[in-house]
C-alpha cells in the first residue's frame, strides 16, 4: 500500500478513535493518558512504514500528515458543521448550581471534576457557588461564578 495512502488511512482513524473517545479522553495527560499514547504512537509508526525505513518514506509520510492537518483545519474554518462535527461544541454542565447529569454523563465527567475546576479557577468549594460549568471544546471545564 502507498505510503500516502497509508498514512492518510491512519490518520483518519485515529481522528475518529479520539472523537469518539470524548473531549475529556486526552485533555490532561495523566500517566494512564502518557502510556496510551507511547503504546498507540509505536502501533501507528509500524503500521505507517511498513518496511519503508528510507529518509524519502520518513517525508512522504510527515508531508502527508501535515497536508491532512492543514487541509481539515482549511475545512473546519470554512464550514461552522464541519467545524463542529471535527471539534464538537461546548456544552452546559451546571447551571445555577444545579447538575445537568444527562450532560455529565454523557462527558464521563462527575461533580469532583467539576468542583476541583471550580477551586482551581475561583476558589469556590460548594456547587451551589457556580453559576455556569461549561465543557469547553479542548475538554476542559471553564467555570462561571455567581456574582
Amino acid at each position: 500500500m502507498p505510503l500516502v495512502l497509508r498514512a492518510a488511512i491512519i490518520y483518519l482513524f485515529l481522528l475518529l478513535l479520539f472523537r469518539l473517545a470524548g473531549k475529556r479522553a486526552l485533555s490532561q495527560v495523566t500517566p494512564f493518558n502518557l502510556i496510551l499514547l507511547l503504546i498507540i504512537s509505536e502501533c501507528t509508526q509500524q503500521a505507517l512504514i511498513g518496511g519503508d525505513n528510507s529518509l524519502t518514506g520518513a517525508l512522504v509520510l510527515i508531508t502527508t500528515l501535515v497536508g491532512i492537518e492543514v487541509g481539515l483545519s482549511w475545512l473546519k474554518s470554512r464550514s461552522p458543521r464541519f467545524d463542529r462535527l471535527l471539534e464538537g461544541a461546548p456544552l452546559i454542565i451546571v447551571e445555577d448550581g444545579r447538575l445537568l447529569f444527562d450532560r455529565m454523563k454523557k462527558m464521563r465527567i462527575d461533580a469532583e471534576d467539576i468542583l476541583e475546576a471550580a477551586q482551581a479557577q475561583h476558589g469556590l468549594m460548594r456547587l451551589e457557588e457556580v453559576r455556569y460549568a461549561v465543557v469547553m471544546r479542548n475538554g476542559e471545564i471553564a467555570v462561571i461564578p455567581r456574582s
